[in-house]
């Protein structure tokens, strides 16, 4: 209940501040303030609202198998969470990878593309803001010494993320 709570007050917070991300969207990525205020903004509220949703809502299940097993679907925080982020689409990809992982009750360590780390970083305050406890979303910046670091850290259960071929 709090962790649902926590995220959807964190979504009102984007909502409230959507100018503000959206013109460091535009600073970091190049993309258009108008763009952000009515694509990314919007579809990370969107993200982060209905994660919080599923908090509640969704149930173990029971996935196609075979006729002789069983499947279960189990939704259960894995643990610590590495989130890398590319530089396009910032603050949308940075929804898509954060929202599931805090609603699942994971902790997340979150590392932006160097050259578009704004949005994380705002976006970051704002979870503060809107209750999430110290430590567990967190944001580390750097280059890609920074992001091979955390890939390889042995704390970490589990990673994600998007980036080119070379990543």
């Amino acid at each position: 209940k709090e962790r649902k709570e926590a995220l959807i007050r964190l979504a009102k917070l984007v909502r409230r501040n959507g100018r503000e991300l959206a013109v460091l969207e535009s600073l970091d990525s190049g993309k258009t303030i108008y763009d952000c205020e009515q694509v990314d903004v919007p579809e990370t509220v969107n993200c982060l609202t209905w994660h919080a949703e599923l908090i509640d809502k969704i149930y173990d299940q029971v996935a196609p198998a075979s006729d002789n097993h069983i499947a279960m679907i189990v939704r259960e925080p894995v643990g610590v969470v590495g989130l890398v982020l590319p530089w396009n689409f910032p603050l949308l990809m940075l929804a898509w990878k954060v929202a599931p992982a805090l609603a699942a009750g994971c902790t997340v360590v979150l590392k932006p593309a160097e050259f578009t780390p704004l949005t994380a970083l705002c976006f970051a305050e704002l979870a503060r803001d809107a209750g999430l406890p110290a430590g567990v979303l967190n944001v580390v910046t750097g280059d890609g010494d920074t992001g091979k670091a955390l890939v390889a850290h042995p704390g970490l259960d589990k990673l994600a993320f998007t980036g080119s071929t070379e990543v």
